[in-house]
């Protein structure tokens, strides 16, 4: 059965970083796309990231602004997230996910980010 696990996440101060990471299996993982989106408390899924096949070519979100960089290592089947300077915004709970609208997803890892 497909499974996503995300780990890593945790409170920190208002500019400070954490790297999230999500292990998968049950699947081909090289042979997707995958996805981090995110869901802040009280508003729906929010897209985060893409990153291709091959690890080439990452997207982000407007809000990104090159604060996250997305990796992968599909030896391992794992994806990442590296967020760096958090800001309060920034509080959600992240999933990593295999389409780009969340439908199937992990059960994510909650960031929270407060001085």
């Amino acid at each position: 059965d497909l499974q996503l696990v995300e780990s890593g996440g945790g409170l920190v101060q208002p500019g400070g970083s954490l790297r999230l990471a999500c292990a998968a299996s049950g699947f081909p993982f090289s042979s997707y796309p995958m996805y981090w989106v995110r869901q802040a408390p009280g508003k729906g899924l929010e897209w985060v990231s893409t990153i291709n096949r091959n690890g080439r070519g990452p997207q982000y979100a407007p809000f990104v602004r090159g604060r996250f960089t997305v990796s992968r290592d599909n030896a391992k089947s794992i994806l990442y997230l590296q967020l760096d300077n958090l800001t309060t915004d920034d509080t959600a709970m992240y999933y990593c996910a295999r389409d780009a609208l969340g439908n199937t997803r992990g059960q994510g890892t909650q960031v929270t980010v407060s001085s």
